[in-house]
């Protein structure tokens, strides 16, 4: 049986960026076309964007947030950024341009009640049949984790910021 999967990569441990990262790479080597939309992390420069760019219209990215909600000066404008960029995923997912697609950090808008759950839910359970999503981010949804197909945990064991340090180029971003 060939259907389109739903993944999650959730859990308080480092990797589930990475890990949908990884699949969107394997995906890009059978040239399929793939869509990463990112709720949360701003626009500062990540190694990732500049590795994905050699796949040129294959692969696309909208980074759509304004960085961590937690500590928005603004939750207002983080809420409206919220919206428009579920909406910008809807439209993304009901086309047919795309054979995966990428929802990272997604449970976060959802757990911040950012966005309706039931409308989240709703569109990913009646998306079209062949095409595969992975959604990431810490504490997903019961409503998610029922639907998916797959769910990987990640969970924390040890971490260098444990110990003071900071997030590093080429491991954290």
């Amino acid at each position: 049986m060939k259907k389109g999967l739903l993944t999650i990569f959730t859990g308080n441990g480092k990797g589930k960026t990475t890990a949908a990262l990884g699949m969107a790479v394997r995906a890009l080597g059978h040239d399929w076309k793939v869509c990463l939309i990112q709720f949360v992390k701003g626009t500062w420069k990540t190694g990732e964007w500049d590795a994905l760019k050699v796949y040129g219209d294959r692969m696309v990215i909208h980074v759509k947030g304004e960085g961590f909600i937690y500590n928005a000066d603004d939750i207002e404008r983080a809420k409206s950024s919220a919206r428009e960029a579920w909406q910008l995923a809807k439209e993304i997912l009901e086309s047919q341009e795309y054979h995966l697609i990428i929802l990272d950090e997604l449970t976060y808008l959802l757990n911040y009640e950012m966005i309706d759950q039931g409308d989240v839910c709703k569109t990913l359970r009646t998306r079209r049949k062949d095409l595969h999503v992975v959604v990431t981010g810490r504490n997903a949804p019961d409503c998610l984790m029922e639907m998916a197909d797959m769910v990987t945990e990640m969970n924390e064991i040890k971490h260098p910021m444990q110990s003071g340090m900071k997030a590093q180029k080429g491991i954290e971003f």
